[in-house]
């Protein structure tokens, strides 16, 4: 029987393409069984409290076997995915970072903080979340 992987995705809502078109690519893998808890522009968290906000997805991120941290270079820009590697880092939650299709240049914060990090591949990806996921 097939494992069920609860998938924190931490990425910049400014390039929500890059969250869909994973999520996309984990779900259309067969004999593989993804939930993805991550906060999404289709499902926020509604509020302005930047406490609240982030104490729903420091839950999310402790409930979840691993973390996807989108490796674009933008995420060495964002305050949100920063702080969600290090809560990830802090309850133990491996993070694999994925270098978005087409990217050359891997975010510095992300690669300092993840376990490996893997190109914009099927099967690259389902294997490092195999290999690393709690």
């Amino acid at each position: 029987m097939a494992k069920d992987y609860k998938i924190f995705i931490s990425h910049s809502w400014t390039y929500h393409s890059d969250l869909l078109g994973l999520q996309r690519l984990l779900n259309e893998r067969g004999y593989f069984n993804v939930e993805f808890t991550e906060a999404t522009r289709d499902v926020p968290i509604n509020s302005e409290n930047a406490n609240y906000i982030k104490s729903v997805l420091r839950n999310k991120i402790a409930q979840s076997n691993v973390v996807l941290a989108l490796a674009g270079i933008y995420a060495s820009h964002s305050d949100w995915m920063i702080w969600e590697m290090e809560v990830a880092k802090s309850y133990g939650i491996p993070i694999i970072g994925v270098i978005p299709w087409g990217q050359q240049r891997v975010s510095a914060e992300v690669y300092t903080r993840s376990k490996i990090d893997v190109r914009w591949n099927t099967e690259s990806i389902v294997d490092a979340i195999r290999t690393y996921a709690l």
